[in-house]
């Protein structure tokens, strides 16, 4: 068999497994072939392959819904793309704590990736920040909070010779500039973005490590800059609680509500 065969194949194989889960237990052999203009045989044979593998599941009636095979996909997703519950309530406790535009992102493969956010009382436009949102990574305070906790030769592997845009007028884009407010953010625990993302917004963030002490993702609130020199302090300690309970978390394996810490953050690394 070709492998241009093959290929074919395996994406009508994708095409009947994906019809299955938006068919939500109701796909039948016969809907499935005439929805995607698959021969009846043909059909039969691709289901018959996906049930012995566990990614469909026969009910009665001659209809299909997706397996246990393919749940493990989506959670294995999950973990990649979004928090986990326990990190989600935290992000609630942020929320309700502020009022204010709250978000956790997950540090992966390299990357800092917004998993999710609770929109304030009073919505506040970030540009195009939206789930799933990687980029200019030097202009926020949820990637600063993160970078300053990873070993220097990592940041100067992505960011020194590289151009950084100016997203704003008071974007960092300078790199030498950006090591010193990542050292300013180590120290402190946390980072600030004034302006430098989306103008006529501040941000704060505070990071959240794993058992070994390596930061994996930050928890951020965003104001409009009037209201941010208010309430920094008060933001500040609420983002930072909000990474100690995270932190305790993925150590020990369960929430607990701490007390504000003033001191360091949980896995912070002097600076050398």
């Amino acid at each position: 068999m070709s492998e241009k065969t093959v290929l074919h194949t395996l994406e009508r194989g994708l095409q009947v497994l994906e019809a299955v889960a938006v068919a939500d237990g109701a796909a039948t052999a016969k809907v499935l072939s005439r929805q995607l203009g698959i021969k009846l045989g043909t059909c039969y044979h691709l289901l018959r392959t996906l049930l012995a593998s566990g990614y469909v599941v026969r009910l009665p009636g001659g209809r299909y819904d997706v397996g246990h095979r393919a749940a493990s996909l989506n959670r294995h997703l999950q973990r990649r793309s979004g928090p986990s519950p326990e990190l989600t309530v935290i992000l609630t406790r942020l929320h309700n704590r502020t009022h204010e535009t709250s978000y956790i992102s997950g540090w992966y493969h390299g990357t800092l990736t917004l998993q999710h956010y609770i929109s304030g009382l009073h919505t506040v436009s970030v540009g195009n920040l939206d789930v799933g949102y990687t980029g200019h990574m030097h202009a926020r305070a949820s990637c600063k909070a993160v970078l300053a906790f990873l070993p220097e030769e990592q940041v100067a592997a992505m960011f020194k010779g590289v151009e950084l845009a100016a997203v704003t007028p008071h974007t960092i884009v300078d790199y030498d500039h950006l090591t010193v407010e990542l050292a300013r953010a180590r120290r402190q625990g946390y980072a600030v973005d004034r302006e430098e993302f989306s103008e006529g917004v501040c941000c704060v963030s505070a990071p959240f490590f794993d058992e070994t002490g390596s930061p994996t993702g930050a928890f951020t609130v965003s104001v409009p800059t009037a209201r941010f020199h208010v309430r920094q302090v008060t933001l500040t300690m609420a983002v930072r609680e909000a990474a100690s309970m995270a932190t305790g978390f993925l150590r020990a394996g369960h929430l607990a509500v701490l007390p504000a810490e003033r001191g360091k953050s949980p896995g912070h690394r002097d600076a050398s």
